[in-house]
């Protein structure tokens, strides 16, 4: 199971939930780059993954939030991360458009 390199454009995109597209670029066993946009008033929520993950804002606000009550206001610019199997959820506050990555890589997300 391996892509390691992809032109976004020649990959296709995937909404689900709605409101939420993802592209897959990149992956193999242990890591997964990923591509989302995310339309205002998304809510994602709380949930958890064995896969750590990363993530920079490109543009948009995102409230990222931890089921600790940790709360943080991600703008274009910032970035984030979430370990492994950590309760996690977001609110999009505008529309938005991310990348992130996975480790490692999320299975339910490669492309078919």
């Amino acid at each position: 199971m391996e892509r390691p390199t992809a032109r976004k454009k020649e990959t296709q995109a995937v909404e689900a939930p709605a409101g939420i597209t993802r592209t897959t670029i990149a992956y193999n066993d242990d890591l997964m780059l990923c591509h989302f946009h995310l339309k205002k008033g998304v809510t994602i929520p709380f949930h958890r993954h064995p896969s750590a993950q990363n993530g920079y804002l490109i543009k948009g606000k995102l409230l990222m939030k931890w089921e600790s009550g940790k709360q943080f206001l991600a703008e274009p610019g910032d970035g984030w991360c979430f370990n492994s199997n950590e309760s996690h959820g977001v609110e999009v506050i505008e529309e938005s458009e991310i990348v992130e990555c996975f480790a490692p890589c999320r299975v339910e997300y490669i492309p078919k």
